[in-house]
């Protein structure tokens, strides 16, 4: 791994550890306002910030482990850890929404609410300014680094935000108007939210563990590249996935018969350094055929165009 890897993999490293200490006293911050105040909608705050706890940690460990190098077990490296990660942290979201609203329906039922709402303003007050400051700065890293991990984890806090302002909101009215319904409502309000957020991420997560292609705009990027090359007659079977901030593509490249093996081996080398140049931390694979033979092989097995009829 080359020095500019490791500084990566260090920024991943530390932006996923900062996301864990902030969570910590997050979470322990609200479970005791919120059992002193007895506000559903905080220690609803609580569950979220304690989900994203365990994602943090998840999340954490993925990035430690995604950027191991390849070895004879997995030869395509360690990047899907972190779909995998974004994937169980999704899922935690999932339960924690899933027990905030059973929790809601509960105090609904039960027509209690909160008392000394100062305190639970607070709270949630701080817990916005730190949320937002800690994720924005998980989401410059992730770019930075194309993690897909810390973009979960992010999004995470970046939900953690709003919901946080959803039950500011709701202990703003309690206070102002005195209808402690308004606390629970709050905190359905939150899970909604949460439910929203998660599907997106639970999307984001899936599609690199089914091999989806690259974006639209990074796969025209590889195709320019070799359209755009004179020596190459045509290509076929380019394919593209990406395996946590690892792009993968392979493509079968047609060159002229008479290239010498030495000379279709450097073009082939050309192309795949170019390709790594304009699609940046990729791996590149391109499989080099003989175009009048590729075409002659193509008509004679697969009902392809006659190559002779071009003559």
């Amino acid at each position: 791994m080359d020095e500019n890897a490791n500084k990566l993999r260090a920024r991943k490293v530390a932006a996923a550890r900062l996301s864990i200490f902030s969570n910590a006293a997050l979470t322990a911050l609200k479970l005791v306002v919120g059992l002193m105040i007895g506000s559903l909608g905080v220690l609803s705050e609580a569950v979220h910030s304690a989900t994203d706890l365990m994602a943090s940690f998840i999340a954490f460990l993925s990035v430690r482990v995604a950027d191991a190098p390849a070895d004879e077990e997995h030869p395509y490296g360690h990047g899907k850890i972190e779909s995998l990660s974004g994937l169980a942290e999704s899922l935690l979201i999932l339960a924690a929404a899933l027990y905030i609203v059973y929790e809601s329906v509960h105090k609904l039922l039960e027509r209690t609410g909160p008392e000394r709402v100062d305190l639970g303003i607070a709270v949630m007050a701080i817990s916005v300014m730190v949320n937002a400051l800690v994720s924005k700065h998980l989401f410059l890293v992730a770019d930075e680094t194309e993690s897909m991990a810390l973009k979960a984890d992010a999004q995470h806090l970046r939900s953690d935000v709003y919901t946080s302002l959803g039950v500011l909101g709701g202990l703003l009215l309690v206070r102002a108007t005195g209808l402690s319904i308004l606390d629970p409502i709050a905190a359905i309000a939150v899970a909604l939210m949460i439910l929203y957020a998660a599907s997106g991420l639970i999307r984001g997560s899936v599609e690199p563990l089914m091999d989806t292609q690259l974006p639209p705009d990074e796969v025209a990027r590889v195709r320019a590249v070799l359209e755009n090359d004179p020596s190459v007659l045509g290509y076929h079977k380019l394919r593209t996935r990406k395996s946590g901030s690892a792009r993968h593509v392979d493509a079968h490249v047609l060159l002229d018969d008479d290239l010498t093996l030495l000379a279709a081996h450097d073009v082939t080398e050309e192309l795949e350094d170019r390709i790594r140049a304009t699609l940046p931390n990729s791996e590149i694979t391109l499989h080099t055929e003989p175009y009048r033979a590729e075409q002659r092989h193509q008509f004679e097995r697969h009902g392809g165009p006659d190559p002779d009829a071009e003559k």
